[in-house]
């Protein structure tokens, strides 16, 4: 029993998904988000995670109605939640940066992803977001289901056109 014990004990400690230094698949279609910073898991020799749309997928796609105020009504956004992206690839700040192709930027406290529901939205409406639509990535907060949600800050944390994210 102590040998068995004793062997679990090793794998768990030499496991791939456990190790702080952990290096990822690496993604088989076009790259559309970069994390770097103060993360453990990379998949790039430039200290990066990069994610192609199934990888992101493979996280776990969560749904989320709500409306925006750049949009009328309801819409459905589908993708994984910021946590469990900052899960991925070990997130060790307290704020993240992130960065729009059009290089707008907007500093948010990871607190923000583990207080509400918070998606990094691939779909809109059963579709892929697409550039011109405020894709590829859309940072959606719950809007309707937190009303305190409805500010301008969190209206400049709800980045769309998202390329980046910095983890400090």
């Amino acid at each position: 029993m102590k040998r068995i014990l004793a062997a679990v004990v090793l794998m768990l400690a030499f496991h791939p998904a456990l190790s702080e230094d952990v290096t990822l698949s690496k993604p088989e279609g076009n790259v559309i988000l970069s994390v770097e910073g103060a993360i453990s898991h990379t998949n790039s020799g430039d200290n990066q995670m990069l994610f192609d749309r199934a990888m992101l997928e493979q996280l776990g796609m969560h749904v989320l109605e709500t409306v925006t105020p750049w949009n009328d009504g309801v819409q459905r956004y589908e993708g994984p939640l910021m946590r469990d992206l900052l899960a991925a690839v070990g997130a060790k700040g307290q704020e993240v940066v992130v960065t729009a192709l059009n290089d707008y930027s907007a500093p948010v406290p990871i607190s923000d992803y583990y207080t509400d529901d918070v998606i990094l939205a691939i779909k809109e409406n059963g579709s892929y977001m697409r550039v011109r639509d405020k894709g590829p990535l859309f940072i959606v907060y719950p809007f309707d289901s937190n009303p305190q949600l409805n500010n301008e800050l969190t209206y400049s944390r709800a980045v769309w056109q998202v390329k980046s994210i910095l983890v400090r």
